[in-house]
């Protein structure tokens, strides 16, 4: 199929243009987690606006290879959150956007392009949709600590480390400030990739 006169193509305009609003919104995000002494949980918003710009990127380049790298303009509608940001509710309503994206939006985008011929585009929507899903996981997990006030709290002993000087002590509940460098609780790295599979 001519990529012109392919749903995918708006598919693609309409994949780059959420995950640059994603993208936005997580920096955004990352400043009010930074106005709340949350570094950590800033930080990882910041990681997690990189991902989405690099997937921004992959559909943009995708658009101007297949398009003969003369595409003007495509035409979209679609729907896209503006919700009043507040730290509480933005990490859950993420999440749920990002468990759309995982489980019903690309992987329909992907078997529309499979079905127009476009099997590398489709590898690539079904590619983000795996990551898309572990930022879902990623922003639930993150939102149950902080709503439930349990971000430095474990019901097990834990490692805590300090995200500054490397300071490391094993607790229930993460220092409030870092005897070694003095920085605030927020500092403290919390261990996702072990928290989430355990």
């Amino acid at each position: 199929m001519n990529f012109n006169d392919s749903v995918t193509k708006s598919n693609l305009a309409r994949s780059f243009a959420a995950e640059c609003q994603a993208g936005a919104r997580y920096q955004f995000m990352s400043k009010m987690a930074l106005a709340d002494q949350q570094k950590y949980l800033s930080d990882t918003m910041k990681t997690l606006a990189k991902n989405e710009m690099a997937h921004a990127k992959v559909f943009y380049d995708y658009i101007i290879e297949l398009g003969g790298g003369n595409v003007k303009n495509i035409s979209i509608e679609a729907g896209y959150p503006f919700d009043m940001p507040q730290l509480s509710n933005s990490l859950l309503e993420e999440s749920k956007i990002e468990e759309s994206e995982a489980n019903n939006i690309y992987p329909s985008f992907a078997r529309i392009a499979r079905d127009e011929g476009f099997t590398d585009v489709a590898k690539t929507f079904e590619m983000v949709a795996n990551v898309e899903s572990t930022h879902h996981q990623i922003l639930k997990y993150l939102a149950d600590l902080y709503n439930s006030h349990k971000m430095y709290k474990r019901n097990e002993k834990t490692e805590w480390k300090c995200s500054n000087c490397g300071y490391v002590e094993f607790s229930k509940e993460g220092f409030k400030q870092c005897p070694l460098c003095s920085m605030p609780q927020g500092y403290i790295i919390i261990d996702l990739e072990n928290e989430l599979h355990s």
